[in-house]
């Protein structure tokens, strides 16, 4: 039975805490520009000392800045995205000497020892036992089905095998699927799939390339763009399977972000890099179950942009659990030193790994 983790709040009525100084704050001159000395957030909470009393910001990311909003709250805004005169925090210290404090044991119970709490950088390969992740993964799954926000973030391997497109689809139409971020690719040879039942012109199940595959792709994505839109595309082809017809079908947003390197691409995908940031991050808002799968982009991308934490509706901050899985221990390792209660990293082919969750799960 998946029990939510704890919130423990620092004691702030106790040194050093007690009697730190306000946190100080400086306009910023222009836009996209912070002042001298900022402070950049991390994927902790962290909290800041304002007019003697100590703030959480409710919606964070690493790597930003802190604004004090004329409402009264704490904004984390991308340094780009300042605006001049945002009041911008201050300060490079994290213990409480400049009115800030980064909380990293804020899911950890204080009365346990130091060998039940998480650690950091374990290294996990081909060779690591899995078992206990699954079974912790399904319990996950089914609680945020009812509680939370699970969003998935997908490379194109998905769509190059049929079991796989089948078992995404089986995920989303059982509710375990609240959001979905990929590229071109993913959702090109997903609906290649569908149309042809080739990726890269090549049989999904048999593997036998197509005679003139290789256009397949190419033929959808011009047929799309024909149509006008995904949606429009599925209806005017009468599409019945995959990955974008399942999430189009019960209506889960998806974020499509371009690369250099793609072909088309496809109406929905966003071609400048820092609006599709943008979208992405207002997806991983909303999530409390992230899980990254067989794209090392969009997995660091995401990685930088989750929160350890969230605030929920209630007030109540919970963790934000991040799975990776990959058949690259470097992309999966890349992510490990978020800490083992917030990050769980899995060495798998990707096809594999969602044919075990669906058989868990119980739903195919």
């Amino acid at each position: 039975m998946f029990t939510l983790p704890k919130y423990y709040e620092p004691d702030f009525s106790s040194e050093p805490l007690k009697n730190a100084p306000d946190a100080k704050w400086e306009e910023a001159a222009a836009d996209g520009v912070a002042p001298e000395n900022y402070h950049s957030t991390s994927m902790y909470p962290e909290y800041f000392k304002i007019n003697g009393k100590w703030m959480l910001p409710e919606k964070s990311r690493m790597d930003s800045s802190v604004v004090y909003d004329k409402d009264g709250t704490l904004k984390v805004v991308e340094n780009r995205n300042l605006k001049k005169g945002d009041r911008v925090i201050l300060g490079r210290t994290e213990k409480g000497e400049e009115g800030i404090y980064l909380h990293t044991t804020g899911f950890e119970n204080p009365e346990e020892t130091q060998k039940d709490q998480f650690v950091f950088r374990q290294g996990r390969s081909r060779e690591t036992s899995y078992a206990r992740d699954y079974d912790r993964l399904f319990e996950l799954l089914n609680y945020e089905r009812e509680h939370g926000n699970i969003l998935w973030v997908m490379g194109p391997a998905f769509a190059f095998d049929a079991d796989a497109r089948r078992a995404m689809e089986a995920m989303v139409e059982n509710g375990y699927v609240d959001g979905l971020m990929a590229g071109n690719a993913l959702a090109t040879h997903d609906l290649e799939g569908a149309m042809f039942h080739t990726a890269l012109g090549q049989d999904i199940y048999t593997q036998k390339s197509h005679p003139n595959g290789h256009y397949n792709h190419l033929d959808v994505i011009n047929r799309v763009r024909k149509s006008g839109s995904i949606p429009q595309f599925i209806e005017d082809y009468k599409i019945d399977n995959g990955i974008m017809y399942s999430c189009v079908k019960n209506k889960i947003p998806f974020v499509l972000t371009g690369s250099i390197r793609d072909d088309g691409p496809l109406p929905e995908v966003i071609g400048n890099a820092y609006e599709g940031q943008t979208a992405m991050r207002q997806m991983v808002e909303k999530a409390t179950t992230v899980i990254c799968l067989a794209t090392m982009l969009h997995t660091i991308a995401t990685g930088n942009m989750t929160p350890s934490y969230t605030v929920t509706a209630e007030k109540e901050i919970r963790p934000v659990f991040l799975y990776t899985v990959d058949a690259d221990e470097f992309v999966v390792n890349k992510l490990l030193d978020r800490g083992s209660l917030s990050a769980t990293t899995i060495v798998t082919n990707v096809q594999d790994f969602i044919m075990l969750t669906v058989k868990g799960l119980g739903i195919l």
